[in-house]
């Protein structure tokens, strides 16, 4: 079970875009990377083709180590625990005790 998942709210803590947050895209379990929506953002050479026949210069977001965001829950930054609650594994916010699904 992941401590992070698509979809989640997330605050990056470290690099460049410290303190930026945003909503996971896609999660990479063989890498341990996530995309995070408008973070880590590239500029990306293309060259023309059937989708873009102008080629060009594009801006895309690129994978960040999980280990440098932090889950977001009722707007502060928290650490992921686990708890069995009726039979399920579940996520727990550590600051809070609340439980995230």
């Amino acid at each position: 079970m992941r401590k992070i998942r698509k979809d989640d709210l997330v605050k990056i803590i470290t690099g460049k875009d410290k303190d930026k947050q945003g909503k996971v895209l896609r999660v990479d379990t063989k890498t341990g990377k996530i995309l995070v929506e408008g973070c880590n953002m590239v500029t990306k050479h293309s060259k023309p083709s059937a989708a873009m026949p102008q080629g060009g210069i594009v801006s895309k977001e690129a994978p960040i180590d999980i280990s440098n965001v932090m889950l977001v829950v009722d707007g502060n930054a928290t650490r992921v625990g686990f708890t069995v609650k009726d039979g399920k594994k579940v996520r727990v916010a550590k600051k809070t005790g609340k439980v995230i699904d």
